[in-house]
């Protein structure tokens, strides 16, 4: 379930982008945008998508120990400490 729906918003993600792409490239025909300011805007963008997925999987990481935790489940640190 959270495998499909981290594909889901990753799908959405890369949707979202190839428009924004898209009305850039219309803009930048019009005369409204030159290609330093397009490039510049999209690199930005992609600056910003990479530091939100870095955040979003420091923030999954802690959860998911978290819930470990709650259940108590056995960590492969806790197996290799009692092989000890």
């Amino acid at each position: 379930m959270l495998k499909e729906l981290l594909y889901t918003g990753m799908g959405g993600a890369l949707l979202l982008k190839e428009r924004v792409e898209e009305e850039l490239k219309k803009l930048e025909e019009k005369g409204k945008l030159n290609t330093s300011d397009t490039k510049s805007f999209l690199e930005s963008l992609k600056t910003k998508g990479e530091d939100e997925e870095k955040r979003l999987k420091e923030e999954l990481k802690t959860a998911i120990k978290e819930v470990i935790e709650e259940l108590g489940i056995a960590t492969k640190k806790d197996i290799e400490a009692l092989r000890s």
